[in-house]
């Protein structure tokens, strides 16, 4: 009797995880993907909360273009609501699935209501609810089952602190189309990854960090757009933008201490920058 109950407990355990499994994944039409000419759908993530009480709402994407980069304008076909239209989605959206990208905050009482993020391209219109349900709770702040937590980034050695999927943009640093600009990050980790590595192992770098364009209505240019920082090394790590045309962008920093991460979104993290470009 107790075999065949825990033989039917694992049963349901079973139905259950492919039920969300489908749920999760019904997100994502079945749509070919080819290296061009196809549609983007938003996925939501899941939640978490936050320090100060709200709560952050994680958002992905699925483009399924395996080379195409894709612009949509913040507006009708790229919007948010409630209190958008513009709610920090990016304008500018990279070759196939790309997790936790950026995050919507929500009040702590936010309760049953929920965050829509509609994209509308090439005919398509997707429209994709984001929730508080507790099976969509995110481990992104607080550490995965090792204890590992996201790395920490500034835009200046003092400055302020990003951790996480999600985060306000710092700046503005001003630009001149053409003109190189500066940037600099500073990354910091527990190194629980790094100290996972097997003896005799070459061991990864401390911080990965890749820089991408967010948002803005032209083109940018990375110097270095790949950065890694060693524990032994400095924390600084530098490279310049270069912008195409004038307008206000937003360029987004990802550090990843290699953790993978996963579903759990922890752990990486996303920090933002404005960018007031002139001609």
């Amino acid at each position: 009797m107790r075999n065949r109950s825990m033989s039917i407990a694992g049963l349901v355990a079973v139905i259950v995880t492919a039920s969300w499994t489908l749920l999760s994944a019904g997100q994502l039409l079945l749509a070919p993907v080819g290296t061009h000419g196809q549609t983007i759908t938003p996925v939501y993530e899941g939640w978490y909360p936050n320090p100060d009480g709200t709560i952050s709402v994680s958002w992905g994407y699925f483009n399924r273009n395996s080379e195409e980069n894709v612009r949509i304008p913040i507006g009708p076909d790229n919007r948010i609501e409630p209190g958008g239209p513009d709610r920090g989605q990016p304008t500018y959206f990279l070759p196939r699935r790309q997790r936790g990208v950026f995050t919507v905050v929500v009040p702590g009482d936010f309760g049953d209501n929920e965050v829509l993020w509609t994209l509308t391209f090439r005919g398509d219109s997707q429209t994709i609810p984001g929730h508080l349900h507790r099976d969509w709770l995110l481990d992104a702040l607080g550490g995965n089952t090792s204890g590992d937590t996201p790395p920490a980034v500034r835009f200046a050695e003092d400055g302020r602190e990003f951790r996480g999927p999600g985060g306000a943009p710092d700046g503005p640093l001003t630009a001149t189309v053409g003109d190189p600009l500066p940037l600099a990050v500073w990354a910091t980790d527990d190194g629980i990854t790094r100290r996972r590595v097997a003896e005799g192992d070459e061991p990864p770098p401390l911080v990965r960090l890749s820089w991408h364009l967010h948002q803005g209505p032209g083109d940018v240019s990375f110097a270095d757009p790949e950065i890694e920082i060693a524990e032994d090394g400095p924390e600084r790590a530098e490279t310049t933008a270069t912008f195409s045309e004038p307008g206000e962008y937003v360029l987004r920093v990802f550090a990843n201490d290699r953790s993978g991460g996963g579903g759990s979104q922890c752990c990486w993290t996303n920090a933002f920058v404005r960018v007031t470009v002139s001609s």
